[in-house]
């Protein structure tokens, strides 16, 4: 199966990168760029924040939903979907109000939510992650109200997403260090015939979020890695995205051309000699690349 290139014949990029944001957050999460708006959210799990954040002005604002907060996707017009550590609400972006939709997990004290997005289709999928080993699960929430159990036995559900022809889903279980592709039924939201199409376990990153570009590469962020990878396909490695900090966390792409991968980063867990060796941990970061990314997909809306 594709792995990582070796390490002695790294095919490192330097793009230009920007440093967005100062953030220095502690697990920046979830960045989703919204184009009617041009503006991009991420989220801060542990200090239970939703970022939205201007590039055009550079103006960061933060909801304080409460409690912990992976992922978020949009919902409309001034509103966003997230999921917290076992519920399910909606986010409206001007006030900040919550409104509950459901309760998931809430029997799994060791459980919370972690990483998710909405496929072309409108429905919402997010995963947990878990302190106990395969406890984790991945969900799929559609608008008419109806949640679906789609994956068990994961501990770290993580970066998905979906091929430019809707025919494959990928998911990633960071603990095991791979990251799965199913076949994807677009018109009834199956998932089947799970595979590894990447392992790095021979490695010490852990593969985090994702995303995918016009050409069906995935671009994944390496927890541990100082890097964003890009994979063919077939999950063949075929560069790196050199990064100052340890622990990138997501990407997504943005951009009035969908070619400005948003990168975001955490400090949490990190020494101080390891904050010294990468001071803007936590921060947000750009990079201009010289590929088109898939638009981010709205809940209750098919494209």
């Amino acid at each position: 199966m594709p792995t990582f290139a070796n390490p002695g014949q790294l095919n490192e990029y330097h793009y230009p990168l920007t440093n967005l944001l100062e953030a220095r957050s502690r697990l920046g999460e979830s960045p989703l760029w919204d184009a009617d708006q041009r503006l991009l959210y991420w989220v801060d799990i542990f200090n239970h924040r939703v970022h939205q954040f201007n590039r055009l002005s550079g103006h960061d604002r933060f909801f304080d939903v409460g409690d912990v907060v992976g992922p978020i996707a949009l919902a409309g017009v001034d509103r966003l979907i997230i999921a917290q550590r076992d519920r399910v609400a909606f986010l409206d972006t001007q006030t900040g109000q919550l409104t509950p939709l459901l309760t998931v997990e809430a029997d799994k004290p060791n459980n919370r939510f972690n990483d998710g997005k909405c496929d072309p289709q409108g429905r919402f999928w997010f995963g947990s992650i878990s302190e106990d080993l395969n406890q984790a699960n991945l969900y799929r929430y559609d608008p008419n109200g109806s949640l679906h159990l789609m994956e068990t036995g994961l501990t770290i559900s993580n970066g998905l997403g979906w091929s430019p022809d809707g025919t494959t889903f990928y998911l990633t279980d960071s603990k095991v260090q791979q990251i799965y592709a199913y076949d994807f039924n677009a018109e009834t939201g199956s998932i089947q015939n799970r595979r590894v199409l990447i392992d790095v376990s021979h490695e010490h990153p852990e593969p985090d979020g994702m995303a995918i570009d016009t050409d069906g590469y995935i671009w994944s962020a390496m927890w541990n890695g100082w890097c964003v990878i890009r994979f063919d396909p077939d999950g063949k490695e075929v560069m790196r995205v050199v990064l100052p900090v340890q622990r990138p966390t997501s990407c997504t792409f943005g951009g009035d051309q969908l070619t400005d991968l948003y990168i975001t980063t955490a400090s949490v867990g990190l020494s101080q000699q390891e904050i010294r060796k990468g001071f803007c941990a936590g921060d947000l970061f750009c990079v201009q690349t010289d590929s088109v990314g898939l638009p981010s997909y709205q809940f209750g809306r098919s494209v």
